[in-house]
């Protein structure tokens, strides 16, 4: 079978049902956990906050060319629609700092992915981030979506940290960026918070991270 440098071809599907993107050819990085926080919890200046620090850590990486977006749901409220973060991606495919294939497409980051784990979430700059049994671990990473990249549906509980503008009450969704070196294994819905603020992100692990991706 030949294979041009020019051409993408399609993943191929495993016997296991995971897809196993191949030869899909590398356009730069479009896929990083961001290696800081805001600074203040879950208080991220909204989405557009996010979106603004993906940017920026992207431009620091020598990537600021593309448009970059914070993977993160946002809650209905009485002004506003629910905002799934599979949503604010585009169509892929990703690739981390390091150029190792993170997925193809929305659907094989979010039902087939395997590819998500501290080897290959690493931050902007390739590094990865510490995580169980490093110290400080911080691996719980932002997120407010649930296994499948949605937002919650509307209920009592807050899955956004009063979608990303609260530094105290509330709580948020994270995922684990470790998820093969122990305890839960989703990376984008493996426990809330304990609370917003920065103290409460540290406790249960994290640091105010998220995940960002090049939605071009």
């Amino acid at each position: 079978m030949k294979y041009f440098s020019t051409l993408i071809t399609a993943g191929l599907i495993s016997l296991s049902g995971s897809v196993m993107a191949q030869d899909v050819e590398f356009s730069g990085m479009s896929f990083f956990v961001t290696s800081v926080g805001t600074g203040n919890g879950g208080d991220l200046g909204g989405l557009s906050g996010a979106n603004a620090h993906c940017q920026a850590l992207a431009e620091s990486a020598r990537a600021g060319e593309r448009h970059w977006h914070a993977y993160l749901s946002g809650e209905a409220t009485a002004g506003e629609a629910r905002v799934n973060a599979r949503d604010r991606i585009g169509s892929g495919p990703w690739y981390n700092a390091n150029g190792v294939l993170i997925a193809t497409n929305p659907s094989d980051l979010h039902l087939y992915n395997r590819t998500i784990d501290k080897n290959t979430a690493v931050d902007e700059n390739g590094n990865q981030i510490n995580g169980v049994g490093d110290s400080p671990n911080r691996h719980d990473v932002l997120t407010g979506a649930q296994t499948d990249g949605t937002a919650f549906f509307p209920d009592e509980a807050d899955h956004t940290c009063n979608n990303w503008t609260s530094s105290g009450d509330g709580s948020a969704m994270v995922g684990h960026t470790d998820r093969h070196g122990g305890g839960n294994v989703s990376w984008n819905a493996a426990h809330p918070s304990a609370g917003c603020s920065q103290q409460s992100l540290v406790q249960t692990g994290g640091a105010g991270l998220f995940y960002c991706f090049a939605a071009d």
